[in-house]
């Protein structure tokens, strides 16, 4: 696959909510995929690669505003352009 632009470097800390700090929207014009101790993940709203966590929606539990609620579940955090 020849892709003429390069993908930027994929951060320490990511979030898919635009409201975020954490929030790259360059990253997101690529697939990018996830592993948590050496499963890929789908359901993934937020990373952080340093301190080892991942963020998920936990069911379809969601607050008073609307948003999913998210679990945070440790281990080895991989990320990587597919």
């Amino acid at each position: 696959m020849n892709d003429t632009t390069s993908a930027p470097a994929l951060p320490d800390h990511l979030s898919i909510d635009p409201r975020s700090p954490h929030h790259v929207a360059a990253v997101f014009e690529h697939d990018i995929g996830i592993r948590l101790n050496d499963r890929e993940r789908f359901d993934v709203a937020e990373y952080c690669i340093s301190e080892g966590w991942v963020k998920v929606p936990a069911g379809k539990t969601v607050d008073r505003k609307g948003q999913p609620l998210l679990m945070k579940l440790k281990g080895k955090v991989e990320v990587f352009y597919k």
